[in-house]
């Protein structure tokens, strides 16, 4: 019973929401929409529907912000991508200037190939200064990854 009144009362103010609106020109030749019709000038009503509150978007520019939005997902996409594969490789130069700084670290017989093509053997302080170099090649690498 009580929403049978409630929807009753809401039926009768529907009507009173809907202001009359009048157009009309004043004397400086300006348009004027008002509530309440001028005296002295021709007033022509206008009927406004009332405003849902909503906007609602046209079909092209609803699929134009679609369509934004899908290159822009797929541009995202291929930057986390891209940045996978860059750590990805970053992790790999870590693990070979590490593996290349403990071949030196271990020390053995470690040898070199000459311009003719000839194997010979790293004195020691070729081999100290080839650990200096790839322990500051393993710093670099790995502190980026």
């Amino acid at each position: 019973m009580k929403r049978l009144i409630i929807l009753l009362l809401a039926c009768a103010v529907v009507p009173l929401a809907t202001a009359e609106m009048y157009k009309y020109v004043d004397k400086n030749g300006k348009t004027v929409y008002s509530d309440t019709p001028p005296a002295d000038a021709d007033a022509k009503p206008v009927h406004v529907a009332p405003s849902t509150g909503t906007v609602v978007r046209q079909g092209p520019s609803m699929e134009k912000d679609l369509e934004k939005g899908r290159a822009l997902a797929k541009e995202r996409s291929k930057k986390e991508e891209a940045a996978e594969q860059n750590a990805k490789l970053a992790q790999q130069r870590c693990e070979q200037a590490k593996e290349a700084y403990h071949a030196y670290e271990d020390g053995g017989r470690l040898f070199k190939y000459n311009e003719k093509g000839e194997r010979e053997f790293l004195s020691d302080d070729e081999i100290e200064a080839k650990r200096a170099s790839s322990k500051q090649e393993m710093e670099e690498a790995c502190s980026k990854s």
